[in-house]
């Protein structure tokens, strides 16, 4: 159910990158497979995260124009340390996925330039303009994905539920051990 779940977020991040970018300038910045490639990463799945970092940088890179596999590349790369870092150090707190989404947005726009720079590309738009807008723009959206992601997640349906259905009344046990009184 919440491979489900990050496999149809994937694809809506695809169709929103793909879409978004001629609505506004601002969604230009905003790089959305990379927010769920990292929310999939953090599932502590190594492999399902290299393939969501994988398919979703070759579908971004096919729907637009520059070098292709550059996309590819980084969200794959991003893929495997943070799901290695998730493995080691405690994330499941949102304050503290929120570096993590910051990083991998840094450390994506230095890998996916660097590559343009190795193969001779010139980007399309300046560098130092680029990564900063698209790190506060992609941190600030993928807190509040996160948000929702977290909010839709079978263990808070689970635990949503089984609060709803719990109205028996329970009753207090009694202190085994009495303190003053005889």
């Amino acid at each position: 159910m919440e491979q489900l779940k990050i496999t149809i977020a994937l694809i809506i991040a695809i169709l929103l990158q793909w879409t978004l970018r001629n609505v506004h300038e601002v969604f230009m910045y905003i790089d959305f497979p990379l927010i769920i490639v990292v929310y999939a990463a953090l599932q502590r799945n190594t492999i399902k995260a290299l393939l969501f970092g994988t398919f979703s940088g070759i579908a971004v890179d096919a729907l637009s124009s520059g070098l292709i596999g550059a996309n590819g590349f980084s969200k794959t790369l991003i893929a495997f340390a943070v799901s290695e870092i998730a493995r080691r150090v405690y994330l499941d707190n949102l304050l503290l996925q929120i570096p993590v989404i910051a990083g991998a947005c840094l450390l994506d726009d230095l890998v996916f330039y660097g590559l343009h720079r190795l193969f001779g590309q010139e980007p399309s738009a300046p560098f130092l303009t680029t990564i900063v807008y698209s790190l506060i723009g992609t941190t600030i959206a993928g807190t509040i994905i996160y948000l929702i992601l977290g909010s839709f997640s079978v263990d808070s349906l689970k635990r949503r539920k089984r609060d709803s259905f719990s109205s028996r009344r329970q009753t207090r046990r009694r202190n085994p051990i009495r303190l003053g009184r005889r």
